[in-house]
């Protein structure tokens, strides 16, 4: 088994779902007068919609080549809706979509999942993946500030009435932040920071908050599906936030085992 091919499939298959998403939230929250843009966000929504499904037409046993050249196209298509979110960015920055209803950090928050998507395609093609203990510093200051955002868009989403849980979404934002800034600490720190306890606890202390905030994401989920709680969060988008802390909490564990000393099986990144 490959385990470029391996890592890519799973890269293409997780993110390409992701990125079929942001279009769809994204056209949710244009004005009913950005035809355009509307149109633009469906074109992107078929973009990714088709090369998920055709992700599923490949093996681990599909020709290195022939995957290196999927990861291409793919990282083309991904850097292109990176713009597209860009562009987006600015015009509501610059307060030329009055009344729409995507925030400004949810249209960065995006945008940023496309760049690390892009990024990842490339260094895989390339073969230049980051030694461990670097992956495992700048893979917790991405994810860290995804979820801290994650933790911000449920506060606001959720109805004010629901008091309780906004005030839980504000309490795992607080949390999130101070995680955020620690992760940029030890970051700053590098080399000398990485050593094997350092990075031990950190990667230790992030798993228990992820795992808190994804059993949060879990119950927020379950609770919108069955129409018991009030808010303005789509189904999806609740499933979606739960399915990245689901992805993080999965890195975090390859990362725990590997300074651990233990052999991370290519068919289980394949989940």
């Amino acid at each position: 088994m490959d385990a470029f091919v391996t890592r890519s499939l799973d890269e293409i298959r997780f993110w390409s779902r992701i990125m079929k998403e942001h279009a769809l939230f994204l056209g949710l929250g244009f004005r009913a007068e950005d035809t355009q843009l509307i149109k633009e966000a469906k074109y992107f929504q078929g973009v990714f919609e088709d090369i998920e499904r055709r992700s599923y037409d490949y093996t681990v046993e599909t020709d290195p080549a022939t995957i290196r050249q999927f990861n291409l196209e793919v990282q083309n298509a991904a850097t292109n809706i990176w713009a597209f979110k860009r562009m987006v960015l600015g015009l509501i920055l610059q307060c030329k979509l009055p009344g729409a209803t995507n925030f400004p950090l949810l249209v960065d928050h995006i945008s940023r999942e496309a760049n690390y998507f892009r990024n990842r395609l490339g260094e895989l093609n390339s073969g230049t993946l980051e030694p461990l203990p670097d992956a495992i510093i700048d893979e917790n200051v991405f994810f860290l500030r995804i979820m801290a955002d994650h933790a911000k868009f449920i506060g606001h989403l959720l109805d004010p009435s629901e008091r309780k849980l906004v005030e839980q979404a504000r309490e795992f934002s607080h949390d999130f932040d101070k995680l955020v800034f620690q992760a940029i600490d030890l970051s700053s720190m590098r080399p000398q920071s990485q050593t094997v306890p350092l990075l031990s606890q950190f990667v230790d202390e992030n798993k228990v908050s992820v795992e808190s905030l994804r059993d949060f994401k879990k119950t927020a989920r379950d609770l919108i599906e069955e129409c018991r709680i009030k808010s303005i969060i789509h189904p999806l988008l609740a499933d979606h936030v739960f399915r990245e802390a689901e992805r993080f909490l999965f890195i975090l564990d390859m990362f725990d085992r590997s300074l651990s000393g233990h052999k991370v099986n290519k068919r289980e990144i394949l989940h």
